[in-house]
């Protein structure tokens, strides 16, 4: 697999944190409120998911992976009622 340019770089890391800010908002009530449990739970789950495979990507250079790494454990903890 190739390395990312610089620009897809960039880009995967900004959807990544769509992924935490949802991850987050979901968790927190502010965001899919009105919608059931299983389709809460399904849209952690997968932004989770989706965190986990674009952190395992080797060709990261500095960025930070703080916010990432909470997320992840947070989704990973999380039971929609």
């Amino acid at each position: 697999m190739e390395d990312r340019t610089t620009e897809q770089l960039a880009q995967d890391y900004s959807a990544m944190g769509d992924s935490i800010s949802l991850i987050t908002a979901v968790i927190a009530g502010d965001s899919m409120a009105d919608e059931s449990a299983e389709d809460r739970q399904d849209c952690v789950d997968r932004n989770t998911q989706h965190l986990e495979l674009m952190k395992a990507k080797s060709d990261w250079g500095s960025e930070d992976f703080t916010a990432t790494d909470s997320a992840i454990s947070a989704g990973k903890g999380y039971t929609a009622s």
